[in-house]
Parts: C-alpha cells; sequence; structure tokens
C-alpha cells in the first residue's frame, strides 16, 4: 500500500460512494478542500482510501496550528483490514513534524474506535448531521 499526497478532485469520487451515496456527487465537496492537504492510499493502483486535512490558527492563539480531519473514507470492500488506521497514523506523524497543536474531527460515532485507539478523546455532546450521529474528536499533537 502507498500513502501519498493528491489533489482534492481525486477525494470526491470515493467520499461520494462511501460517505454519502444518496447525495449529489457536488455534496462531497466542502468549502475549503483547495487550500486543505489531501492524501490517497493505493492499493496496486486503485485509490482505496483518502483523507483530508484543513488547517487553521486557534483564535487569540496564531500560533497554535490545528489540523481538521474531514471527509476520511474507505472503500467498502477495503474496510477493517488496516488500511484506514496505516491512514491516520501517516497523517499524525505529518501533523507532528509540521508543528501541529491540535488534531480534529467530527467522528461518526461508529467510527469512534478508531479515533480512540489514536488517542483522541471525545468533547461535548453527541449531535447530528442528517441523521448520523457524531461526536467530536480530537488530541493534542506536537509543540503547542
Amino acid at each position: 500500500m502507498e500513502i501519498k499526497p493528491i489533489r482534492w478532485q481525486e477525494t470526491l469520487p470515493l467520499r461520494h460512494h462511501v460517505l454519502w451515496p444518496n447525495e449529489p456527487p457536488a455534496f462531497s465537496k466542502v468549502e475549503g478542500d483547495e487550500d486543505a492537504l489531501h492524501y490517497g492510499a493505493f492499493l496496486e493502483g486503485e485509490i482505496v482510501c483518502v483523507a483530508s486535512i484543513h488547517f487553521s490558527s486557534e483564535p487569540n492563539h496564531a500560533h497554535e496550528r490545528t489540523a481538521r480531519l474531514r471527509k476520511f473514507a474507505t472503500s467498502n470492500a477495503h474496510q477493517g483490514k488496516g488500511i484506514g488506521s496505516a491512514m491516520l497514523k501517516r497523517i499524525l506523524a505529518d501533523m507532528k513534524q509540521e508543528g501541529v497543536s491540535t488534531f480534529w474531527c467530527d467522528a461518526r460515532e461508529t467510527a469512534m474506535g478508531l479515533y480512540h485507539r489514536f488517542g483522541m478523546q471525545a468533547e461535548g455532546e453527541r449531535f447530528y448531521k442528517g441523521e448520523i450521529p457524531y461526536f467530536r474528536m480530537s488530541k493534542q499533537v506536537g509543540r503547542a
């Protein structure tokens, strides 16, 4: 398996297929994709997992850089094989290298176990996007 940076446009088909198959493909694009960092995991040339990282600075703490994981999707045929874990491990290592202080995401409740294994903790109450339950999860990564 190879994990490497990709263009945001390359994330859309897998995002759409895995996360929102009942929505139009354009629903899979999010504001800020053009400025985000995108990763793809490839098996035998086929993209099987995508993830996007959106960066920002904390209000009143410009030196604290945060990274938000968005639109993390693994093809249905390749789920449960450690590909998402390998992707998250790579991303967290890169974020530490980049000096990101806080890494966070809105995690689907069904995926919380994965994030817990990487030291992320739930914050606040369950919330919903449509009918899907989520929790905000975060982790302190590197130099603050």
